[in-house]
């Protein structure tokens, strides 16, 4: 890479960041939106990694500038996370959020029954993006990680060990998941060809 390239990344980089920060600065309430690939969604602000490493406590400080968060938002990211990696990120969130906001995170369901979907979604699968992928949580593995974080979880959408699919209703106002029950058109025939494990991480 040229110097001129790795000074061009550099600036849109510093440039996001300043542009975030003062989002940051003025919203009310504040809600991030966090590996959002780009996608806006009204009422959010929406990082990734340029603007808001979630593993990185330095990062945390330099966007928020220590000031609480009411609601984080995470639609599939944390399947592309270690599981040290992906505690760390939790326990950050955690950190940053006020008393009684929450996170809204979804993931592939480690429980759901179709084989194609986990030869999908699993680590190394053959789905869009998942040659990345580094865990695949069950109902059970995603909320005992969140604990360790101190989030209480509410369960919205999941597979149990059986294979039965169950949901909750939750308002995507609050936290849109499109990869859901609802919300995939692949499910438009009545079918779950595609659900995610979503969860509300409360902070108590």
């Amino acid at each position: 890479m040229s110097w001129a390239c790795s000074l061009s990344r550099k600036l849109r980089k510093s440039l996001a960041r300043w542009l975030a920060a003062r989002r940051v600065a003025r919203a009310e309430p504040l809600r991030l939106s966090l590996g959002s690939g780009g996608l806006d969604a009204p009422g959010w602000i929406s990082t990734d990694r340029n603007v808001l490493d979630i593993t990185c406590e330095p990062d945390w400080h330099r966007l928020l500038k220590d000031r609480p968060v009411d609601a984080l938002l995470a639609e599939h990211v944390w399947e592309h996370l270690s599981t040290d990696d992906g505690l760390q990120a939790a326990r950050h969130c955690f950190q940053a959020l006020r008393t009684g906001g929450y996170l809204r995170i979804a993931v592939p369901d480690g429980y759901h029954p179709d084989p194609n979907y986990i030869a999908a979604v699993r680590p190394g699968g053959g789905g869009a993006g998942a040659r990345d992928h580094r865990v695949l949580f069950d109902c059970h593995t995603l909320t005992e990680l969140l604990g360790q974080a101190g989030f209480s979880s509410t369960l919205l959408e999941w597979h149990d060990e059986s294979g039965q699919f169950h949901h909750c209703a939750w308002d995507p106002g609050q936290g849109m998941i499109r990869r859901s029950r609802r919300f995939d058109p692949r499910n438009c025939n009545g079918s779950l060809t595609y659900t995610s494990l979503i969860v509300d991480a409360i902070k108590p």
